[in-house]
């Protein structure tokens, strides 16, 4: 059983004890810490929430709307809804904050509060802190009978949204509609089985296939849009004379393609294809995590832009965009931000982006994906024991390779020429992350396989100790 409260929110299993993992008891606790927050911080008695389809979803969408309820807060249910759909919903709606409950790829036995500030963004590590006190203060007061918060029932925000994906310049529905797309989508069981048929159908294309999309959260696979996890609409475009496969995780904020050819475009190459189409419209800046491939460096250089890395997590990615004014940016597990739209992972807004550049492109999507630089990123985990330190280990890997540039920003990035290795502890499981990029697909998982038994030898060595 697990419990993790980090800047990706409160995140955690369900069922055990309070505490451990994700209990009704914690949902009270720091929801009832949230709304304190969000109604202190912007002035306003009003919370949005919306959740995924997993089955816990609608328990924890109770508990936290009684809850802010019970603080005198006013809350606005989108029901089941798309992460991206609900901040943009929560400036719509003029709220204080939002809640998502989702544990985005994780399994179905795990969910989440995601927690958005008044702008519908991500709160900050240091608003975070604040709330997690809040909940441990025991000072917190809810209100008297007369004073309970409204509830509210809100489904149209699906639709909301996509249309103001249809009204930005740089989606083209006609482009679209005229090249007659043939699509497959794999909606693993949740809202995008909702929103990308809408989507679909508003951008003109009508000749698609939904596999797995009732939304009822019985997953019928891993849900993170890996390569390894996608093979069943793998199969069904290669067999089935589509033009493209699409792919999304359980709350929409993380998109991958699968080409003409059956082969997975590559979540790394959704954010590097949809901004080489916005900088050659639309020259600006860029900007992703630093466990992204450097072919998005590439392509906005190319269009005579500047690209910058952050560390990783949305709202880090969000504020370095902010400060060098980017026009779009992202992460490589296939999250899109568009600022134009807003500042948050949003596969939707990526869906239509992708169509139109294809449309326009002309040809085939795996003829578009070999116009990219080809580089291959090798993705690793260590599971967390006890008795690692991990800080203690990134100290020593970063000492035993001090004689290569190394960023400690977020972990340890080590540079090799264009290569690289990243390792960092998730912020979302008891893992760490050894990612490593080179233009060689056995050179990378090398590179990464070589960390990991440095990992390994240090850890030995601290026990023994």
């Amino acid at each position: 059983m697990t419990l993790i409260k980090s800047i990706s929110g409160i995140r955690g299993t369900i069922g055990g004890k309070e505490g451990e993992s994700l209990t009704p008891n914690d949902v009270v606790k720091y929801a009832a810490a949230f709304g304190h927050w969000a109604k202190e911080n912007s002035g306003i008695n009003k919370v949005v929430i919306g959740r995924d389809a997993r089955p816990s979803g609608e328990l924890i969408t109770k508990i936290a709307s009684g809850t802010l309820q019970g603080l005198g807060i006013d809350v606005v249910d989108l029901g089941l809804s798309t992460t991206p759909t609900v901040e943009m919903a929560v400036p719509a709606e003029n709220a204080g904050g939002g809640i998502i409950i989702t544990a985005s790829h994780n399994p179905n036995g795990w969910n989440a509060l995601k927690l958005l500030n008044s702008k519908g963004e991500f709160i900050s590590a240091a608003e975070g802190e604040k709330i997690l006190e809040l909940a441990d203060s025991g000072e917190i007061e809810f209100a008297l009978s007369k004073d309970l918060g409204k509830y509210e029932q809100n489904d149209t925000y699906i639709d909301y949204h996509i249309d103001k994906i249809l009204a930005l310049d740089l989606v083209d529905v006609e482009a679209i509609k005229n090249r007659k797309f043939k699509i497959g989508v794999d909606a693993v069981n949740s809202t995008g089985g909702i929103a990308i048929p809408k989507l679909l159908e508003k951008l003109g294309v009508t000749d698609y296939k939904v596999f797995f999309g009732e939304p009822n959260g019985l997953f019928p696979h891993n849900p993170e849009p890996l390569p390894e996890n996608i093979t069943h609409i793998c199969n069904e475009v290669e067999g089935g004379h589509l033009d493209l496969g699409i792919v999304v995780d359980p709350d929409v904020d993380r998109l991958a393609f699968v080409g003409d050819n059956g082969e997975p475009y590559g979540e790394e190459y959704t954010l590097v294809t949809i901004a080489d189409y916005v900088v050659k419209n639309r020259p600006g800046n860029t900007v992703s995590n630093m466990s992204s491939t450097r072919a998005l460096r590439d392509v906005t250089e190319r269009a005579g832009g500047s690209y910058e890395a952050s560390a990783v997590g949305e709202v880090n990615v969000v504020n370095k965009m902010k400060a060098t004014n980017a026009i779009i940016g992202g992460e490589g597990n296939g999250g899109i931000i568009f600022p134009e739209l807003h500042y948050g992972r949003d596969a939707l807004v990526g869906i239509a982006l992708f169509l139109t550049h294809l449309a326009k492109f002309g040809k085939s999507a795996s003829l578009l994906r070999a116009m990219y630089p080809n580089y291959h990123i090798s993705k690793n985990k260590i599971d967390l024991t006890p008795e690692i330190d991990v800080d203690l280990v990134l100290e020593e890997v970063k000492n035993k390779y001090a004689k290569q540039p190394i960023n400690t920003e977020d972990g340890v990035k080590i540079e090799f020429d264009k290569e690289w290795v990243h390792l960092r502890k998730s912020n979302t499981e008891p893992i760490i992350r050894i990612y490593a990029e080179s233009d060689s697909r056995n050179t990378a998982d090398a590179m990464a396989k070589k960390l990991i038994m440095d990992i390994k030898e240090i850890v030995t060595e601290k026990v023994e100790d």
